[in-house]
């Protein structure tokens, strides 16, 4: 009695699992079918990483270390890939040892900037490649020095 039961049970169930996946099927094909026209158009990526400073702010970070001597490519407010391998070079250049220089915003970036930071006087709250509230306020403050370098 028991197994007949059960058998009921699974068969049940498995007869309404096979009908969502027809029926999810059937979207599936449904729902590609609009994707058959192209857009002729390229759409570009650009990821940065400000660590909380805005735009204005992040072109003064940009300025600073152009006069120092590194290009971070566009003054655009937008710290990407090329404003990173600048800090990064700056920072390995200063001796506070940034790592790898591949515009990547890791932890050993951010010991470097925080190794900056603090050499210059701010409070990172540590040198522990965490990007928290203490290293982002020292950062804006940093960017404010002096008015800013744009």
């Amino acid at each position: 009695m028991i197994s007949n039961r059960l058998t009921k049970v699974l068969l049940g169930t498995l007869t309404a699992a096979a009908l969502g996946v027809g029926t999810l099927a059937g979207a599936t094909v449904a729902a590609a079918a609009p994707a058959q026209q192209v857009s002729n158009q390229t759409v570009g990526i650009q990821a940065y990483n400000n660590l909380g400073l805005n735009t204005s702010e992040a072109k003064s970070a940009q300025c600073y270390v152009r006069d120092a001597g590194f290009s971070p490519g566009a003054i655009d407010g937008e710290l990407g890939t090329n404003s990173w391998k600048a800090w990064q070079r700056f920072l390995n250049d200063r001796g506070f040892n940034a790592g790898t220089v591949d515009g990547d915003v890791g932890p050993n970036t951010i010991r470097g900037l925080q190794r900056f930071l603090t050499y210059i006087g701010y409070d990172t709250g540590g040198i522990d490649g965490d990007a928290g509230t203490k290293t982002r306020a020292a950062w804006k403050a940093f960017s404010h020095l002096g008015g800013g370098w744009c």
